[in-house]
């Protein structure tokens, strides 16, 4: 249909073109009212740029909520400019001239998508695309037949067409399609039959269980990793993260070169067995301590936010009472508008009371009290614990430097006396040039370490301010004071 328009001069995507569509997909009735009041793009949820020799998209951002867009039958040859389009549910880009899968990676919620009659030679670039259930890429230049196996990948995939293919005059496809996409519930506008599917995974079982493997063990990785995502989560909320195991040790040598130069010192390998156990073990002490004060954080915050949210309901419920009690005796009593305000006077003052029991100054006031409490548990108890441990460290890594310098200076005496029997490598040899040298890469060393273990502190309290002044905590005050 793209080829109608080659005559026609090709159109851009812009402002008067998508408020002249909108106009146009209004009720009669209403029309008249949205070309003069205007209408706020945010507002529109479906939009229809069909045969309007379309050669680029553009100025789609201002619909932010549309849930279904239609650009079938234009030019178009790429697929862009639809980043902002997070809720499209339905795309037709039918009939363009498209050559290339992409741009489609924000488009997280799209489930039906067309892209028949384009240009299109690989599937491919739709990974995130995990609601699709329709997809159309019929007549297009799809050549190798092992490219459907992408599609595995679409767990909600009921509905495929591929008719027009090159690679559907192969008197396999069908096979091999419904055998490599085992959910398909319709094929090229056809019902897949039971026939049809018993006889595909047959023909098609050698090269299916491999792939079958294959995403069993992929899934399961997935599945691993997520559940490490979530409890390093976890962790960071506790503001212990990376402090079960020897997470800092190895950090504290990962850049440092000094270090791997020393280790081929006589005896300091005997040195580095005891050390690093010690230290992971001060470590692991901290994260099972924060583990612990997190649970209690969690447990103070929730009993404090419980009995607040029973307080409330309370309240409310005895307010309720008031007023419906007010309503059943004036069904009784026909009295004046005057006579029921002096009557139902202390009704008022009741309510009124209620109100000032639980003001928003009022719970302000408490608020600021229960944050600044909480605030002292976690500042007075668990960050001098964290001061305290990382003290460890460093008397611990002190400790190590000093038995380092003791076994550099020795070994620099043998050098110098010719009494080394080791072979060390050259890089080694030059630090034992004199002691200016030896005692300066240790310390240079010893210094690195050091500067790791500070920035752990430092981080972790950061971490335990912030939530104090800003945190979960602060968040649920603003959100009951406003």
């Amino acid at each position: 249909m793209s080829q109608l328009y080659d005559s026609i001069e090709p159109n851009i995507i812009d402002d008067e073109m998508v408020q002249k569509a909108v106009e146009e997909q209004c009720p009669e009735d209403i029309e008249k009212l949205v070309k003069r009041e205007g209408i706020n793009f945010k507002d529109v949820t479906e939009l229809q740029l069909s045969f309007r020799n379309i050669l680029q998209i553009d100025n789609l951002w201002q619909f932010e909520n549309l849930t279904k867009l239609q650009l079938d039958n234009n030019i178009i040859e790429r697929i862009e400019a639809l980043e902002s389009l997070v809720h499209l549910v339905w795309l037709d880009l039918s009939f363009n001239n498209i050559e290339v899968i992409e741009g489609l990676d924000t488009l997280v919620k799209l489930q039906d998508l067309s892209l028949y009659n384009n240009r299109i030679s690989k599937i491919e670039h739709m990974d995130t695309l995990h609601e699709l259930q329709i997809f159309s890429i019929g007549k297009n230049n799809l050549t190798t037949l092992e490219d459907v196996i992408y599609l595995r990948r679409f767990k909600n995939l009921r509905t495929l067409n591929l008719s027009g293919n090159p690679f559907c005059d192969d008197e396999q496809y069908m096979l091999f399609v419904v055998a490599h996409l085992p959910d398909l519930v319709y094929l090229d506008f056809k019902l897949v039959s039971d026939t049809t599917r018993e006889v595909a995974v047959l023909t098609y079982q050698d090269h299916t269980k491999p792939l079958e493997h294959e995403e069993a063990q992929a899934l399961a990785q997935l599945e691993e990793n997520q559940t490490k995502q979530k409890e390093l989560e976890y962790h960071k909320a506790a503001f212990v993260e990376y402090l079960n195991g020897s997470f800092l040790f190895d950090s504290m040598y990962a850049d440092d070169t000094e270090a791997a130069k020393l280790a081929h010192l006589p005896g300091v390998g005997d040195l580095l067995q005891a050390y690093p156990s010690w230290f992971v073990s001060v470590c692991e002490n901290l994260f099972n301590y924060g583990l612990k004060e997190y649970e209690k954080r969690e447990a103070e915050v929730s009993n404090f936010y419980e009995s607040l949210h029973e307080a409330l309901t309370a309240n409310q419920q005895e307010g309720r009472k008031i007023i419906l009690d007010f309503e059943n005796r004036n069904k009784r009593v026909m009295l004046s508008y005057f006579c029921c305000l002096i009557h139902d006077f202390s009704i008022c003052q009741l309510l009124i009371s209620l109100r000032m029991r639980v003001t928003p100054s009022k719970l302000g006031k408490l608020f600021w009290i229960y944050t600044a409490v909480i605030g002292i548990m976690v500042w007075s108890t668990f960050s001098l614990t964290i001061c305290f441990t990382m003290t460890q460290c460093r008397d611990l890594e002190n400790h190590h430097h000093e038995k380092l310098l003791e076994i550099s200076i020795t070994t620099l005496e043998k050098s110098v006396k010719n009494e080394l029997d080791e072979d060390l490598p050259d890089d080694v040899r030059m630090l034992l040039g004199d002691k200016t040298t030896i005692v300066n890469a240790v310390n240079a060393s010893h210094g690195s370490r050091l500067l790791k273990i500070d920035k752990r502190e430092s981080d972790i309290l950061s971490n335990t301010d912030r939530w104090r002044k800003v945190g979960r905590l602060n968040e649920r005050v603003a959100a009951y004071t406003l």
